[in-house]
C-alpha cells in the first residue's frame, strides 16, 4: 500500500540502487517516502519481491544492468527530476533525527552544496545503532550540480566540484549491514573480487609481504579503533571477517600475479 506524503514535501529526490533486497528495501523507503519529492529506485535485476515491494510504497522503479557501484548511482542521479538529492543503500535508514534535520535545512535554505553524513553500523540483533558503534562519513546529501558519483566500478564516492561548501551534519544514518555471517563471507568473496580486477585493471602492485601482516593489523584495526570489543564476543566475530576481507583481496590479487608469471613463461 502506498504511503501518504506529508503536506509540504521538499525538493529533494532520493534514490536507491537494489538487488535482491526485499527484506530490507521497505525499512530504506519508509525511512523517506512521506517528505521527499521523489524516491528512484535503481534494480539490477532482483528475482525477489524487491521491486514490488518498492512501487507499492510509492517509489518510482527504473531496471539497469548492473555497470558496477559508482556507475549505478551515476545513472540514478540522472533519473532523478531535483537538483538535490538524498542517496541511500537499501539498507540503510534515515533516522527520525536526520530527517527532522535535512528538513530544517530546508524550511530555510541549504547553507552549503554538499552535506557529510555519518553511517554507524547496527546489526542484525539490534534495533537501533550502540552508541560507541562504527561509523564512517559520506557525502549523501547534496546539489548535483556541484557534485556527482564517481565513475568507479568498486566505490561509490560523491566527488564534489572545487568550489563546492561543503558541511558535516550530526544526525546518523543508520547502516543494517550485515544480514548473517554467511551473507557477509559471500559479500566478501565477490567484493574481493572486484577489488582485485580494479586494481589489476589500474596497474597497482601490491607487495606480497603484506599477505603476513595484512590480517593481524587489520583485526587489531577493527577490534580496537573500530571499537569492536564493546561488543564482546561478536566485536570477535565483526573483527575477524573485516581482517579476512582485507587478506582475501591481498590473496587474490598475489594470486593473479603468480598465474600472469606462469603464463608467460
Amino acid at each position: 500500500m502506498q504511503n501518504s506524503k506529508e503536506e509540504t514535501s521538499l525538493p529533494v529526490s532520493a534514490f536507491i540502487i537494489t538487488l535482491n533486497e526485499e527484506d530490507r528495501i521497505e525499512k530504506a523507503i519508509l525511512s523517506v517516502i512521506n517528505w521527499v519529492d521523489e524516491v528512484i529506485v535503481v534494480d539490477s535485476g532482483s528475482t525477489d519481491s524487491t521491486t514490488e515491494r518498492a512501487e507499492a510504497l510509492g517509489a518510482k522503479v527504473h531496471f539497469n544492468p548492473w555497470p558496477g557501484y559508482g556507475r549505478q548511482k551515476r545513472f540514478g542521479e540522472v533519473l532523478c527530476r531535483n537538483d538535490w538529492l538524498l542517496n541511500i543503500d537499501a539498507d540503510e535508514v534515515v533516522t527520525p533525527e536526520l530527517r527532522d534535520k535535512i528538513r530544517s535545512i530546508f524550511a530555510q535554505s541549504p547553507d552549503a552544496d554538499i552535506y557529510k553524513i555519518e553511517i554507524l553500523d547496527v546489526f542484525a540483533h539490534e534495533d537501533k545503532p550502540k552508541k560507541w558503534a562504527y561509523g564512517y562519513w559520506q557525502y549523501r546529501l547534496y546539489n548535483r550540480n556541484k557534485g556527482r558519483f564517481s565513475e568507479s566500478t568498486v566505490h561509490d564516492t560523491v566527488r564534489p566540484e572545487k568550489d563546492a561548501i561543503i558541511k558535516k551534519i550530526d544526525e546518523k544514518i543508520a547502516h543494517y549491514s550485515i544480514r548473517s555471517v554467511q551473507w557477509a563471507v559471500e559479500k566478501m568473496n565477490r567484493y574481493s573480487d572486484m577489488q582485485r580486477d580494479d586494481i589489476v585493471t589500474k596497474g597497482r602492485h601490491i607487495s606480497r609481504w603484506r599477505l603476513v601482516y595484512e590480517f593481524p593489523i587489520s583485526f587489531l584495526k577493527s577490534y580496537i579503533l573500530r571499537r569492536s570489543y564493546r561488543y564482546g564476543f561478536w566485536g570477535l566475530v565483526l573483527a575477524h571477517n573485516y581482517a579476512y576481507s582485507r587478506f582475501l583481496r591481498i590473496a587474490k590479487i598475489y594470486e593473479h600475479q603468480l598465474l600472469s608469471d606462469a603464463r608467460k613463461k
